[in-house]
């Protein structure tokens, strides 16, 4: 009777970790997959700017434009921080 208990335990014990095993194995595959997606984005991307090398330029220039606007708007922030500044006193 008691070896039967123990043998209903061990085949217990052996589910248990079989379906621990298959749920870190359903995860470790989804893992795999986002970054199976990421590396094919990854891919496009830079087939996409050896395809298309005006591409890398104009994005250069849009980066270069966004650096100017920005600056100017610092300024401009400045000069309104002054302004409010000198109102108050």
């Amino acid at each position: 009777m008691a070896e039967a208990e123990a043998q209903e335990e061990n085949c217990d014990k052996s589910i248990e970790m079989i379906e621990k095993c298959n749920k870190d194995l359903e995860t470790l595959l989804e893992e795999m997959e986002k970054i199976t997606v990421r590396a094919a984005w990854m891919t496009y991307g830079i087939v996409t700017i050896h395809t298309n090398p005006d591409l890398a330029s104009s994005m250069k220039h849009l980066e270069d434009a966004f650096l100017r606007c920005k600056e100017q708007v610092g300024r401009k922030w400045q000069e309104v921080l002054k302004e409010s500044k000198g109102e108050e006193e």
